[in-house]
């Protein structure tokens, strides 16, 4: 088992990463403080690992209860959400009731923010089982749901009070969800260390094929370049926006397409090859490099075409992004492997960008 810390001060919690981690009640007893456990999870894992969760918690002798919501990023809004609130009014679940999200970053955003919101906040619990929400939507507090008009438009930052990160979940993963996670993978190398973009593009084919000391090394690096960026800037101040490299795009498809048509990474990666074009045409980025971040994107298997949206509803659905500001669309751009810059661009440059990735 590695261990990853998020340094937050009196909110700091470890990252815990290894196989077979959700059998292991020593890993969930420091981290539950009162009577009440709620597990919230979907109708696809808890087939799969509902049971094995509650018969690591059997032996902490708590009042264990389960919500299953369903599955997909369609139903991640207020409708679903308060299947969590009724399960917790229901139970008459008090302050140190604690949830814990078991599931992709669809239940872990859900979970995180009807722990927020639940009497003003209450503890949980992040145990994550596709590899986009190990290294990234379970790390870092940010939680919430969408808007028909904008994605994660509506959350809360609350911290986990840890996250299990069990990679031998990934073995039931679809392809296309392993891939999605493989696209935020990228996404860090490409913002923040170069030397594992040159990792990634040496076993691109290693993480494909799910080899496990591929997968570790891939969830271990990811989470530690997350738990930098949030520990300097836990509430995307500044830093923490560099964060979204690819995602003003990809959320502009992901709501335009309508939620779920894309998965979350699919959507990512494509962004990325857009934010990266973007960047070269405005001279910030080597043709090299932007050819290499293509490149890797295409080996793993995710998509690097935009789907047909016009210009106008791209520039439309991007002005709803969080780092909006006054109207403007700001772009987390690419100068070099490792570094970037949150800028706004000139209108005619982004509408070359969309003509030549649509």
């Amino acid at each position: 088992m590695i261990t990853v810390n998020v340094d937050l001060g009196e909110r700091s919690y470890p990252i815990r990463i290894g196989a077979d981690l959700i059998a292991r009640t020593e890993l969930f007893a420091p981290h539950i403080a009162g009577a009440a456990v709620t597990i919230v999870t979907n109708e696809t894992v808890e087939p799969l690992y509902g049971e094995a969760l509650r018969a690591a918690l059997a032996p902490l002798g708590k009042q264990v209860s389960t919500v299953v919501l369903p599955d997909g990023e369609s139903f991640k809004h207020w409708e679903t959400l308060n299947r969590i609130f009724d399960t917790l009014l229901g139970a008459k679940a008090d302050r140190k009731t604690t949830l814990i999200a078991l599931g992709g970053g669809v239940v872990g955003d859900m979970t995180g923010f009807a722990a927020a919101c639940y009497m003003r906040g209450v503890p949980f619990i992040q145990v994550p089982t596709t590899l986009l929400s190990q290294v990234d939507s379970s790390v870092g507090g940010k939680t919430g749901i969408n808007h028909p008009l904008g994605k994660n438009m509506i959350g809360a930052f609350h911290q986990p009070q840890a996250v299990i990160a069990d990679i031998g979940t990934l073995r039931t993963l679809p392809e296309r969800e392993l891939a999605a996670g493989i696209a935020e993978v990228i996404k860090t190398a490409a913002i923040a260390d170069g030397a594992f973009f040159e990792w990634l593009e040496a076993n691109i084919a290693a993480l494909n094929g799910r080899d496990p000391d591929a997968l570790a090394h891939a969830v271990k690096r990811s989470c530690e370049v997350k738990a930098s960026v949030v520990a300097a800037d836990e509430r995307e101040g500044g830093l923490r926006a560099i964060l979204n490299f690819g995602h003003t795009f990809g959320h502009a498809i992901e709501a335009g397409l309508g939620y779920g048509e894309w998965l979350h990474g699919e959507a990512v990666g494509c962004g990325m090859v857009m934010a990266a074009d973007l960047s070269a045409r405005l001279g910030y980025l080597d043709e090299a490099v932007r050819k290499r971040l293509v490149a890797l994107i295409g080996a793993a298997r995710l998509p690097s075409r935009a789907p047909a949206l016009s210009d106008t509803r791209y520039i439309e659905l991007m002005k709803v992004d969080k780092k909006a500001e006054a109207g403007a669309i700001k772009f987390v751009l690419l100068k070099a492997l490792g570094q970037t810059l949150v800028t706004d661009v000139p209108e005619d440059a982004l509408r070359a960008t969309l003509a030549a990735c649509v």
